[in-house]
């Protein structure tokens, strides 16, 4: 496990920080969850989920309180990936027939890559608002993902060794189909989707808000291309202000949001495949990495060793998860070597996340 501290993050008592450059066009995070929360009560498969109390794993860390958001069985797609490019979607149907959106994207087709659960949102939304989803899947992408998602009746097309060659591809055929491409990434150029996706992700921090009994000292999310950990970060700051302290989860295989911030510009890694796969980008979102920039204390990295060595302990503690939906859980078990730099002691609250089910 590795810390690394923000240094872009203002300081709690001059706020001032270093400028993080990124191209002018890349907005922040969106923090008001209020247009979310009014499409989702229109849809009868959302649920609030739970916020599960974990004691006994908390006296174990030494800490007083241990939270985890369990997003396993989020509108029934087992992931928190639900709440973002259906959201797009519905969105769109909604602008396109506000009294009878069902059916309003007839003869739409949206296009993504995926490493399975946002390809599932995509799949998901599209069936239910009339359109066409087609997914592109990297050849390292479990066969599993892929007939979950033509079960959805998505259309899968394998493209590439990565999650970036497969955007790549997926990126190529929208601009030469003429069709939307559903990314919950962000780059120069493209930003008006990915925004409103991570802004579907407010709505499981609109329910956290309202499940602690206290606000969290300490907020650990997991992240891919850093799309849930800049909304989960960006929400605690217009809820809670300064104080809770917001550590990003990464895999060390691939840490783009560690390294960007620790160089101060956008990087790209490269590593190997990590068994965190749906956490496994080499390039962070534009506008996740400012909204990061800002609002997060500090990333961890973790190994699949690590992270793998708690999966039991984890699912006998009733939270059987993966890799990549443990990860936040794991950095807080694993934390022990740098409990003085996250400044857990055993008053700490801390808020994770169990992203996706097994």
């Amino acid at each position: 496990m590795e810390f690394i501290p923000n240094p872009s993050r203002p300081d709690r008592v001059t706020p001032s920080a270093p400028s993080f450059p990124l191209p002018a066009d890349i907005p922040y995070p969106l923090d008001d969850a209020t247009p979310v929360l009014a499409l989702l009560g229109r849809c009868p498969a959302a649920q609030e989920t739970p916020l599960v109390d974990l004691s006994d794993l908390a006296a174990e860390c030494g800490i007083a309180t241990l939270w985890a958001k369990d997003e396993r069985t989020r509108m029934g797609l087992g992931s928190f990936k639900a709440l973002g490019a259906a959201y797009v979607i519905a969105h769109a149907a909604a602008e396109a027939n506000p009294d009878d959106p069902l059916g309003a994207l007839k003869g739409r087709t949206f296009v993504t890559a995926s490493a399975g659960n946002h390809g599932l949102s995509v799949a998901a939304g599209a069936a239910i608002f009339g359109a066409r989803a087609v997914i592109y899947l990297s050849d390292t992408v479990p066969d599993s993902f892929a007939q979950r998602l033509t079960a959805k009746g998505a259309e899968v097309v394998r493209a590439g060794r990565t999650y970036e060659a497969s955007m790549d591809a997926a990126a190529q055929t929208a601009e030469a189909e003429g069709w939307t491409l559903l990314s919950d990434s962000s780059w120069e150029g493209y930003t008006e989707i990915p925004q409103r996706l991570m802004q579907g992700y407010l709505a499981l921090m609109a329910e956290v808000a309202e499940q602690v009994t206290e606000p969290p000292t300490h907020v650990f999310v997991q992240a891919g291309v850093g799309g849930l950990a800049a909304a989960v970060a960006v929400y605690v700051r217009a809820r809670w202000g300064d104080a809770p302290y917001v550590v990003v989860v990464e895999p060390d295989a691939a840490p783009c949001i560690a390294q960007s911030l620790a160089n101060g510009a956008f990087t790209p890694v490269r590593g190997p495949v990590s068994d965190m796969g749906r956490l496994d980008c080499k390039e962070a979102s534009m506008i996740a990495l400012r909204g990061l920039a800002r609002d997060a204390d500090a990333v961890v990295t973790l190994s699949d060793p690590e992270v793998n060595g708690v999966l039991k302990r984890l699912a006998d503690l009733g939270v059987a998860t993966t890799a990549s939906g443990g990860a936040s859980l794991a950095a807080v078990m694993l934390s022990r070597t740098h409990r003085d730099a996250l400044g857990l002691d055993p008053t700490s609250r801390v808020l994770t996340f169990v992203t996706e089910a097994p």
